[in-house]
C-alpha cells in the first residue's frame, strides 16, 4: 500500500485519543492456568499446554503442561475456566496511521456500485458542512462490477463533482496505489490537459483528449496530495488511538508499520513516553530521508519495554494489480496496452537498497507484478554477493509470481512477507488482469514457502482489515467468507494449519528480527497472548474466520477486553487490568 492516507486525512475536531488504554498494574507474578493453550513450538510444531507463570517484567517465566505442578504462592492468578489462549498475532504489513485516518475519514469500502459510492459521498459531505475536502478511502471499482452493472472502469471527476458541492475531494482507491479527485482537486493541484505524466504514474485523460479523468495512479496521487490541509500532530495522536483499538480488538499485538514518516514516529514517541503505547510496532521508514531521520547512522534500539523500534526502510518498485500498476512481464490481459508503472530501474534500486544496507538498515521493498519481483530478487542477489551477514531482505506482497523465480526466494534468506485476504479479495480480478494461463505463481504461499523462504503474514490494513483469524481461515482453505471457491482457489497453495499459525507469530517475529522475545508463549518470550473462542489448530476454516478476541494481553497486561468494550472496538474505558489476588476468588 502506498503511504498516502496519513496526508488525506480530515481534521476533525473532538476525536483525540491519547489517553492510557487501561491503568498500568503493580509489578507482579501472573499465574495464568486452566487453559487451552496452543503456540508454535519453534520447531515447525505446535506445544499445548495448562497454564504459564508471566514475570514482574512481563515476560514468561514458566509453561506448565499436564501434570506439572503450579508455584505455591503468586501475587495473582488468572482462571482461564477452559478457554483457548494462542500467541498475540503479529501484522508483518500494515499501516499504523492510515488504519487510524481511514476511521476518522469518509469510508467506501462497503460500496458495491458507483451510484452507492457516490450516494455515500453525498451523504458525508452534508453531515460535514465544515471540512474545507471532501476526503476517504477505501474505493474499490473492481467490486462495483459485482452488481452487474459492467465492465471495471475507473470513476470520474465529473461523476464526483455531482456530490461533492464544489468542494475539493480527494478519495483514495483500497489499495493506496490510486486517487479519484473531482475538478476543484484538479484545479487546485494545477493538473490539466497540459499536465505530463511523472515517472511511474499516470493521469488517466477522458477518452479522446488528455483532459484528466479523475483518476490519478501511483507517483502522479501526489500532484493532489501535496495541496491537502496539512495534518497536524493531534490528529496524527488521534489516529493512532483509533488504529491501536482496532489493532487490539482483533488480537494483533504486534504490527510492522510499513512507510513511516517522521510525523509518525514522533507520534509514536508521544503515546509511549506517556504510557499509552499499547501494541508494539517495529517502523520502515518510508524512503531513505525517513529513514536518515528516524534512525539516523543504524536501526534504533528497542525503546519502551519492546514497544518501538526502527527496522529498516520501505522502498516501492511497483503499485498494484487493481490498479493497473503491478508491473508485469507481458501485457494485462485485460488492457494490452499496459504493463504496470515501474517506480524505478533496477539500477535505481539497488543503489537505494545498497544506501541501507550498508549502514545495516533492513530492506523491504513491495513488489506486486512478476516483473517486479523478478527485479528485487536479481537485486537481492547482486547486493548479497557485497552485505553479507543475516540481512533478511523483505519482498513486499509478492502477489504474482512468474514459476520460473519461485526457487529464487529460498535462497539470501528472503522474506516472504505476504497477506492471505488479499487472495481471497482479489482472485476474481486477479484472473481478469492476468488470464487463467498465469495464475500459477499467483499469492503462491506453499510454493514460496517450499522454496525455502521464511513466510510472514500481516493485512495490508486498512487495505484489508486487520483480522489475522481471517487470514489464517484463507490461508488453510483458499477459500472466500462464502466459502468459494469449493475446494479453494489454486488450491495447491493451501498451508498447514502450524504453517499458517506460524506465518502470523514464529514467522512474523523472524520477519523483524524478534524471534529471541516474540511470538511463542515460551520461557523467556513477551507475554503477548490472547483468549480466543476458537481452537485454530481444529476448528473448521469458517469457524477460524468468525474467531471471537476475548482478550488481548501485552506484556502480562491486559491490553483490550471484549467485556470492557461492549464487544465494539471503539469505546475506551480505563480500569486496573490487574486479575483477581490468589488468595481469594480467582481470576475471570
Amino acid at each position: 500500500m502506498k503511504h498516502s492516507i496519513a496526508a488525506a486525512t480530515m481534521l476533525l475536531a473532538g476525536t483525540a485519543l491519547t489517553a492510557p488504554l487501561f491503568a498500568s498494574p503493580a509489578h507482579a507474578d501472573i499465574l495464568v492456568d486452566n487453559v487451552e493453550g496452543v503456540s508454535p513450538d519453534g520447531k515447525g510444531g505446535v506445544d499445548r499446554f495448562e497454564g504459564f507463570l508471566i514475570g514482574p517484567d512481563g515476560h514468561v517465566v514458566q509453561v506448565f503442561h499436564r501434570g506439572d505442578k503450579r508455584p505455591k504462592k503468586v501475587d495473582y492468578q488468572v482462571d482461564g475456566k477452559g478457554r483457548v489462549v494462542v500467541p498475540g498475532m503479529i501484522d508483518a504489513h500494515g499501516h499504523v496511521m492510515a488504519t487510524g485516518f481511514a476511521k476518522m475519514t469518509l469510508d467506501l469500502s462497503a460500496a458495491r456500485s458507483l451510484d452507492e459510492a457516490l450516494s455515500r459521498i453525498a451523504a458525508w459531505v452534508a453531515a460535514h458542512p465544515e471540512a474545507p475536502w471532501v476526503l476517504g478511502t477505501g474505493w474499490n471499482q473492481a467490486d462495483w462490477n459485482k452488481d452487474g452493472s459492467g465492465a471495471d472502469r475507473m470513476p470520474t471527476a465529473a461523476q464526483l463533482d455531482q456530490v461533492t458541492g464544489g468542494k475539493p475531494a480527494w478519495l483514495i482507491r483500497v489499495d493506496g496505489h490510486a486517487g479519484w479527485a473531482n475538478s476543484a482537486a484538479l484545479s487546485a493541484a494545477g493538473v490539466s490537459a497540459a499536465s505530463a505524466d511523472p515517472a511511474g504514474g499516470q493521469i488517466l485523460r477522458v477518452a479522446g483528449s488528455k483532459a484528466p479523468a479523475g483518476v490519478l495512479v501511483d507517483a502522479a496521487t501526489a500532484l493532489i496530495e501535496a495541496k491537502l490541509p496539512h495534518t497536524r500532530p493531534d490528529d496524527r495522536d488521534s489516529a493512532l488511538g483509533e488504529a491501536q483499538l482496532t489493532l487490539l480488538a482483533a488480537g494483533v499485538t504486534t504490527i510492522a508499520d510499513m512507510g513511516t514518516t517522521i510525523e509518525d514516529w514522533q507520534a509514536f514517541r508521544r503515546a509511549a513516553d506517556k504510557g499509552a503505547l499499547r501494541v508494539r510496532i517495529v517502523s520502515y521508514a518510508a524512503g531513505i530521508d525517513n529513514m536518515s531521520l528516524i534512525g539516523g547512522p543504524r536501526p534504533t534500539q528497542w525503546l519502551y519495554e519492546d514497544r518501538l523500534k526502527m527496522n529498516g526502510v520501505k522502498l516501492y518498485l511497483d503499485g498494484a494489480l487493481g490498479s493497473r500498476g503491478a508491473w508485469l512481464k507481458a501485457p494485462y490481459a485485460d488492457d494490452a496496452k499496459a504493463k504496470g508503472l515501474p517506480r524505478m530501474s533496477q539500477t535505481q534500486l539497488g543503489n537505494l537498497m545498497s544506501r541501507a544496507a550498508i549502514d545495516n538498515f533492513q530492506v523491504a521493498v513491495h513488489a506486486i507484478g512478476d516483473e517486479a519481483n523478478a527485479t528485487v530478487l536479481d537485486s537481492i542477489e547482486e547486493l548479497s554477493a557485497t552485505y553479507k551477514g543475516d540481512r533478511r531482505w523483505r519482498i513486499e506482497h509478492a502477489q504474482i509470481v512468474d514459476p520460473a523465480d519461485i526457487p529464487r526466494f529460498g535462497r539470501n534468506g528472503v522474506i516472504a512477507s505476504m497477506q492471505p485476504q488479499h487472495e481471497a479479495s482479489d482472485r476474481t480480478m486477479a484472473e481478469a488482469r492476468l488470464g487463467p494461463a498465469r495464475l500459477a505463481g499467483a499469492y503462491a504461499w506453499k510454493s514460496i514457502s517450499a522454496a525455502g523462504a521464511t513466510l510472514a503474514f500481516g493485512s495490508d490494513t486498512p487495505v484489508e482489515p486487520a483480522h489475522p483469524f481471517e487470514g489464517l481461515a484463507v490461508a488453510i482453505s483458499r477459500t472466500g467468507a462464502d466459502g468459494q471457491p469449493a475446494g479453494g482457489w489454486q488450491p495447491q497453495e493451501v498451508l498447514s494449519r502450524e504453517a499458517a499459525l506460524a506465518a502470523y507469530t514464529t514467522g512474523a517475529a523472524y520477519s523483524l528480527f524478534a524471534e529471541d522475545r516474540l511470538g511463542r508463549i515460551a520461557k523467556g518470550y513477551r507475554a503477548d497472548f490472547l483468549f480466543v473462542d476458537n481452537d485454530p489448530m481444529t476448528a473448521a476454516p469458517e469457524q477460524v474466520r468468525a474467531t471471537r478476541v476475548l482478550e488481548t494481553w501485552i506484556g502480562g497486561k491486559l491490553a483490550w477486553s471484549a467485556a470492557q468494550d461492549g464487544g465494539k472496538a471503539g469505546v475506551r474505558r480505563e480500569r486496573d487490568p490487574r486479575p483477581e489476588p490468589a488468595n481469594g476468588a480467582q481470576g475471570r
